[in-house]
């Protein structure tokens, strides 16, 4: 962007994420296949340690849910560090796949708080399954429609082509902010406020949540941008300077769930 290098303020994010991010995601990359295959192979080597809450019915759908946003994570690297050269459709898709593997993930941790139904892989089981991952893939379609491509020194895939203001990009953020800011605050006091609830609370249910207290910074720092971008928050000139590095670190955050989660599911059971 031209107004990164405009005086007196300057911005020296997107060189700085060039640089870092494919190395960051290739590492992350691999040791989310390491985890995820590690996890795999638990499911269906010792069967029998996996019972509510985390059972394996939910578990081996979380763990499909890491793998397919790891699996995506190496072609997002070749396109930071090299140029995204396949195309505004490709980068559609992979903003879609990726958001899938979100909301999925989300929704499977909020059926799995205070829901039974996971405890076993019956009739009900499936069916709500299927209407997760159809919801989740319907919820993602907002991201493919406001993501694509700009051109500039090398082209990029970037997750908003779109006017801040654009339907589709509003409703993608109005989804985000309910995954990353309303579902985890919801949990959190329906656990404190509900004494049913309280009760019948499982320290195994932390660990799911484990995704969600990750992407929290995320969806706080896309609250401030679009305050930002609309001008209802006035930026500074340090604001401009630092606010991209914030955010890049709070979304790198986020995607260590795809490597931290598998393994804190597979230490729960090993322990």
């Amino acid at each position: 962007y031209e107004e990164y290098d405009a005086v007196p303020c300057h911005n020296h994010y997107c060189a700085y994420f060039q640089r870092v991010a494919p190395a960051f995601l290739a590492v992350t990359c691999a040791a989310a296949a390491l985890g995820t295959g590690a996890l795999l192979l638990a499911l269906a080597k010792r069967p029998q340690a996996w019972g509510w809450p985390q059972s394996r019915a939910l578990v081996a759908q979380l763990a499909v849910g890491t793998g397919l946003f790891a699996a995506l994570l190496p072609l997002v690297a070749v396109g930071i560090g090299q140029g995204w050269r396949l195309g505004s459709v490709l980068c559609k898709l992979t903003h879609l796949l990726w958001h899938w593997s979100l909301f999925a993930q989300g929704l499977l941790v909020g059926t799995s708080s205070f829901c039974t139904t996971w405890a076993r892989w019956d009739t009900r089981s499936q069916r709500l399954a299927a209407v997760v991952w159809v919801s989740a893939l319907l919820l993602a379609v907002p991201a493919a429609l406001s993501s694509g491509t700009v051109a500039a020194s090398e082209p990029s895939c970037i997750q908003r082509s779109v006017d801040i203001l654009s339907p589709a990009y509003l409703l993608h953020l109005a989804l985000c902010l309910c995954l990353l800011l309303l579902l985890p605050a919801a949990l959190v006091v329906a656990t404190v406020a509900v004494p049913q609830l309280k009760a019948s609370w499982e320290p195994g249910i932390g660990v799911s949540w484990l995704f969600l207290g990750l992407w929290v910074p995320y969806g706080v720092g896309l609250a401030v941008n679009f305050l930002l971008e609309t001008r209802l928050l006035q930026p500074t000139c340090g604001t401009f300077q630092h606010f991209d590095f914030v955010m890049g670190l709070s979304q790198g955050l986020g995607v260590l769930h795809c490597c931290l989660g598998p393994a804190a599911l597979l230490a729960l059971r090993l322990c």
